[in-house]
């Protein structure tokens, strides 16, 4: 099946070329999520809502670009009004003083899987992590995460660098402690 028919049987109500459009696209769109939500299950959430969406909208949908790109950005906007309607939790009191000029700009990410940065990424204020998702993961410049947020772009470019300080510190603080427990390992 084309990628056409499959969209035209989908506009059709056709269950089997539903099942093939979500087959084809939940897994890599379920990477999206899981950068937004703070849990998976609220990530497969964001999925179901996503593709409801999907399927309710196919027929607006022009080809004049992928349908993943398309479904991408209705997996985005899904996520980000599940960030706007969760409650406030700007909590970061849990960690350090930041001081900018002592944080080097690269980060190391070597040492890392995914999944751990995937949780440090979900320890940021709700604002921060959608825009950190939105510039450095999604692609989006400042100038469309604040069209999209409804926010000024100065503020899109101020909480992507609060973004980018608060996980250099969480960064930093993983790596002294993975060095510490490897000198410990060492003494015994």
């Amino acid at each position: 099946m084309t990628e056409k028919e499959l969209i035209e049987g989908c506009i059709k109500q056709n269950r089997e070329a539903q099942r093939r459009l979500y087959e084809q696209f939940a897994g890599k769109m379920l990477v999206v999520c899981n950068r937004y939500a703070p849990t998976s299950a609220e990530a497969e959430d964001i999925l179901q809502d996503a593709f409801v969406k999907v399927f309710e909208k196919l027929h607006t949908f022009r080809q004049d670009c992928p349908v993943g790109a398309w479904i991408k950005r209705i997996v985005v906007n899904t996520a980000l009004n599940a960030i706007r309607n969760r409650p406030i939790e700007e909590d970061i009191s849990k960690l350090e003083y930041i001081d900018s000029e002592s944080i080097n700009e690269k980060i190391i990410l070597a040492n890392f899987h995914f999944e751990e940065l995937l949780a440090m990424i979900r320890k940021l204020p709700k604002g921060c992590q959608a825009i950190f998702n939105l510039y450095a993961i999604e692609g989006y410049q400042h100038h469309e995460i604040a069209e999209m947020l409804d926010l000024s772009e100065g503020t899109s470019k101020s909480q992507y660098s609060r973004a980018k300080m608060l996980l250099q510190a969480m960064i930093k603080k993983e790596e002294t402690r993975f060095e510490e427990a490897k000198v410990e390992k060492l003494r015994r």
